[in-house]
């Protein structure tokens, strides 16, 4: 019987990674969604409908839904799945599940107060929304989250008729797991991976990607396909140098943009680690994102998912996040509080990419004044606001104002979450490529589809697909 692939987000794009798998079962297709992510950056802008109002399929006839993790390029769209009619398990890690119960939350509120912002800034101007409300609201969030089941990592889970889910731990974040799927059609195994996002090789917090069993078919992410990251030479050191020049020698602050997840609890780990050695500089260090805070207590909870040198850290050091001169900043009226603060400060806040929560506030304040600097530690799709300042734009638009850019732009390879083209054939190495029918590459850009398909291509892989956004393929 059949079993087809479609691939209806993080297609031809990084963000919106949404995959759907139908299998014929009793007359009817039996159908599994890899993900339910959020487009973002140029994915928005540059459509004449906001694409994730659009899921291309019906949400009431999804069977299951398979998480790879948490973040919001992956999950973000599980509340308005639910509320336009899913009603299925939704199969995640339980650090995957714990993070998106806080992530969903802060995504919710983070609708409604766009869409408060441009009601108001289309009432200004005279014009008429093209939608009457939110993608969704903070009300969406319980009962989406009450869909969850989990499944622990290398744990054989049956998910539907003939279809078995294992996870492997890929050391993106906390909780992040390739899918794979053994799908027993009545006729044959068909046996599918999903790579979700690959972490990296590097001696961090997370575990490096496990290898994997044998597939027929896989989807990879691409999201740096075409390049290598710089060396890692002494993290620590380079981070320290950065701190050193611009609060120290400048005088200025130091924003840190960091996703909520991951970006976050690594910079404080590299913080609590210089202040343990008696390296780190006296300056405030401001976590600036409840949900960042939220994430945190996450991680201290899921700690047996670190790698084994960092759990003997904890027999020493039994919080490795917090550390003298650090304040968690949750409320609203604190961080504004933080403009006024004119002393060498540190400042981590989301999002990473720059397009919403608090750190678009202290970029619009901080931005122009040269003392200061921008430290950017993770990819940025093209169009966001930090692609934007990686790129060199002399002013950039934020909440509607015209900003200067005369702070210093800086950028650790160090941090990024994704492996580069290296590490993704590393990742793959497991593989024998000569029993991979067919491979679909996603969540990347053109050039990075380019770049991994030829290295790909130089190890023996044949049969390379670059699958459009609804492009349906049979397997």
């Amino acid at each position: 019987m059949p079993i087809s692939f479609t691939s209806h987000g993080a297609a031809g794009t990084v963000t919106g990674s949404k995959h759907l798998i139908e299998v014929q079962r009793d007359g009817r297709p039996y159908r599994v969604l890899l993900d339910c992510g959020m487009f973002q950056g140029e994915a928005v802008r540059d459509a004449k409908h906001d694409p994730n109002r659009e899921f291309g399929f019906d949400p009431t006839e999804i069977d299951v839904l398979v998480m790879s993790h948490a973040h919001i390029d992956h999950s973000g769209l599980v509340p308005r799945l639910v509320a336009e009619g899913f009603s299925g398990i939704i199969w995640a890690t339980p650090a995957t599940r714990d993070l998106c119960a806080i992530m969903l939350a802060d995504s919710a509120h983070i609708q409604e107060y766009d869409f408060a912002y441009d009601v108001k800034r289309a009432r200004k101007r005279g014009r008429e929304l093209e939608y009457d409300e939110p993608l969704y609201t903070k009300d969406a969030v319980p009962p989406a989250m009450e869909l969850f089941q989990t499944a622990g990592y290398n744990e054989p889970t049956v998910i539907g008729p003939g279809i078995t889910l294992t996870y492997t731990d890929t050391g993106h974040i906390l909780g992040s797991a390739a899918v794979h799927l053994d799908i027993d059609d009545g006729e044959r195994v068909l046996k599918f991976t999903f790579t979700g996002d690959v972490g990296r090789y590097v001696d961090r917090l997370l575990p490096e990607p496990a290898h994997f069993r044998q597939c027929d078919v896989l989807v990879c992410e691409s999201t740096y396909g075409d390049r290598d990251h710089a060396p890692v030479k002494e993290s620590e050191d380079e981070l320290l140098r950065h701190v050193i020049e611009t609060c120290v020698k400048g005088r200025g602050k130091l924003l840190i943009p960091a996703f909520s997840i991951g970006k976050t609890q690594e910079i404080l780990y590299t913080l609590n680690s210089l202040s343990n050695e008696g390296r780190l500089p006296r300056v405030p260090v401001f976590v600036d994102s409840p949900l960042a805070i939220s994430a945190t207590e996450v991680s201290r909870t899921h700690s047996k998912l670190f790698r084994d040198d960092v759990r003997a850290e904890l027999e020493q050091d039994p919080d490795l996040f917090a550390f003298p001169g650090v304040e968690f900043v949750r409320s609203a009226d604190r961080s504004k509080q933080l403009n006024g603060v004119k002393e060498p400060a540190i400042i981590i806040a989301a999002s990473g990419m720059m397009e919403a929560g608090r750190i678009r506030h202290h970029l619009r304040n901080e931005l122009d004044d040269a003392s200061n600097a921008v430290l950017i530690v993770g990819f940025c799709a093209p169009g966001t606001l930090g692609a934007q300042l990686m790129e060199g734009a002399a002013e950039v638009s934020i909440f509607g104002d015209i900003i200067p850019v005369r702070a210093s732009i800086l950028r650790m390879d160090f941090y990024s979450a994704h492996a580069d083209r290296g590490e993704l054939i590393r990742f793959l190495e497991c593989q024998k490529p000569s029993k991979i029918r067919k491979t679909f590459l996603v969540h990347g850009v053109d050039h990075g589809f380019a770049g991994l398909r030829e290295r790909l291509t130089e190890h023996g892989y044949t049969n390379i697909v670059v699958p459009k956004r609804g492009q349906r393929f049979e397997l």
